[in-house]
């Protein structure tokens, strides 16, 4: 070896210790960040993933759709307010209305002219853009019927009984974040309307891509996107971490059918399930019983009631259907069924909303009354009939089938014989719209804290269009529908409550349904649960509800 060699090799060797010895000073320094070894140290504890977070609601029912421009059921809207937003939405407390995806808007003078600033940097999930052009797309696929996605047979539910057609005149995009609407007529509840989650902005892109099948793809901007609907079983969602606002608190979220009302209750305190609602009274007595749950009592505002088909003999005489509500027994059917846990309704609103009128005199439970009625309407025997009533619970029938045997019995004790008839929730609904019942029980749930949205969908003459209707009475009276009107009209508040309170009276004179309860839904959750509070429509998103993962859950 020579001594160039020799010089090379010891240059080598030195730069290799100057290396060694700033590599262990290095990982010694705080601040430093050596590239990570592949080998644990002893006696160190390799940090573990956090453990998935997943919500698991469980209901009786499956949803219809999850195109909220489609549906009009609440099991429906459970989902899709999780993946959807609107430009404004309710206040959480209060009747208030607050922004959404619109930061502000303006109103002309006149109520005709609306313009809405809308909020910027906000995408849909599937990446594309949330602006002006897709809220003007939304809106002209629900109001053109020419429309190319104003498709699959949809009636679009909700801008019926919202009068959208009558109202809206254009929806034009003013530049990439402001969108004006003009209506052809003042419109009072504009604003309560455009929270509802029917009116949620979809996108664009997305369906164009679906079409028809876009229920079983939707896409929206809010805190949870769609994953996977086996339809009758479960919807699985998950957290939206590119979200405008708050990041769900938990990382999946599952709305999974349980139809019978023990299993459900049984899936609850095992663990598999976190969150229940459709509670009977004697699940309320269980659920109070057990420590390790928390019962959950909504507030009050529905309805649930006898619908007579007012156009269909002999319910066509307003003296039948009198007859019918004073032969019914409210007070037995509220302590034997709803062991008290609802109140006698007189009204087709609840006493909470305003424009209440509690003036107004129940039916009296008086069945001699009832048998002379029928008999100066020409039924001195009675007759027969048909009563309907849905199979599954609703938050105004939580137990539906008992509720039509007490009446039924009712009926029998004055002459009417009433065969029951029961439908799976589905096709119950859409039967009763075609208008193919004689008596059905029926109820609705307020989706805004506006009279409009009890009184002109469920008795508005332009809402009983068979195949659409939502006034399942086909009741039509001129009077009714000029009250109705003006009420929609006027922004005077005190002006509004007057002709809702004439309304009531003129409602109640003609009978064509009989308002029989309004229930504080009953729903239960795991201690574990955090941050549910449920909401007077009964329908929530979840995002801000969480779970404590410390406790003992079975997966």
């Amino acid at each position: 070896m020579c001594n160039g060699e020799m010089i090379i090799l010891n240059s080598l060797y030195e730069r290799i210790i100057i290396l060694t010895i700033s590599i262990v000073i290095c990982s010694m320094a705080a601040g430093c960040n050596p590239e990570p070894s592949t080998t644990v140290n002893p006696g160190t504890i390799p940090s573990q993933p956090s453990p998935v977070k997943k919500l698991v609601f469980a209901r009786a029912n499956d949803s219809i759709s999850l195109d909220p421009a489609k549906p009009n059921d609440n099991e429906s809207f459970k989902v899709t307010v999780n993946i959807f937003e609107t430009l404004v939405k309710y206040e959480e407390e209060g009747d208030g209305i607050k922004p959404c995806l619109a930061l502000d808007w303006k109103v002309s003078e006149d109520g005709l002219v609306w313009v809405f600033n809308l909020r910027r940097n906000v995408r849909f999930h599937d990446g594309t853009p949330f602006n002006a052009r897709a809220v003007e797309f939304n809106f002209h696929r629900w109001m053109d019927t020419d429309h190319p996605y104003h498709t699959g047979g949809f009636q679009y539910w909700y801008y019926i009984f919202s009068g959208f057609p009558g109202f809206v005149e254009s929806v034009t995009a003013l530049s990439d974040y402001s969108v004006k609407i003009i209506l052809s007529k003042p419109y009072a509840p504009f604003l309560n309307t455009l929270a509802m989650p029917a009116f949620a902005i979809a996108s664009p892109e997305a369906i164009k891509k679906y079409g028809e099948d876009f229920y079983r793809h939707p896409v929206g901007t809010g805190p949870f996107y769609f994953e996977e609907w086996k339809p009758g079983e479960s919807i699985s969602l998950k957290a939206n971490r590119d979200y405008w606002d708050r990041i769900p608190l938990i990382d999946e979220l599952e709305f999974r059918v349980i139809g019978n009302n023990r299993d459900r209750v049984e899936a609850l305190e095992q663990g598999t399930v976190h969150i229940i609602d459709g509670l009977t009274t004697e699940d309320i007595s269980r659920v109070q019983e057990n420590p390790e749950l928390r019962l959950y009592m909504r507030p009050s505002f529905n309805v649930g009631y006898l619908a007579m088909h007012t156009l269909k003999k002999p319910f066509d005489n307003q003296k039948v259907r009198l007859a019918v509500s004073h032969a019914i027994n409210k007070d037995r059917l509220i302590e034997d069924v709803f062991k008290g846990q609802a109140k006698p309704a007189k009204n087709m609103i609840p006493p909470l909303l305003w424009g209440y009128n509690d003036d107004v005199e129940p039916y009296e439970y008086n069945p001699q009354k009832s048998k002379a009625l029928l008999e100066e309407a020409g039924f001195p025997r009675g007759f027969k009939t048909t009563l309907w009533v849905m199979s599954q619970p609703r938050p105004y029938f939580p137990n539906p089938r008992k509720v039509a045997l007490y009446i039924a019995e009712d009926l029998r004790q004055v002459g009417i014989d009433a065969d029951i008839q029961v439908f799976e929730w589905e096709e119950y609904l859409n039967r009763i719209k075609e208008g193919e019942h004689y008596l059905a029980l029926i109820g609705w749930i307020g989706d805004n804290r506006d009279p409009d949205n009890f009184l002109h969908t469920l008795l508005g003459s332009d809402n009983a269009q068979p195949g659409r209707a939502s006034n399942y009475s086909f009741y039509k009276n001129r009077e009714a529908d000029r009250l109705l009107a003006e009420a929609r009209q006027t922004f005077n508040i005190s002006f509004r409550k007057s002709l809702y309170m004439q309304l009531q009276v003129i409602i109640h004179e003609d009978v064509p349904a009989i308002p029989i309860v309004h229930t504080m839904p009953a729903l239960a959750a795991q201690r574990s649960v955090r941050g549910y509070i449920p909401q007077i429509t009964g329908i929530e998103p979840l995002s801000a509800v969480d779970l404590d993962m410390t406790a003992n859950q079975k997966e």
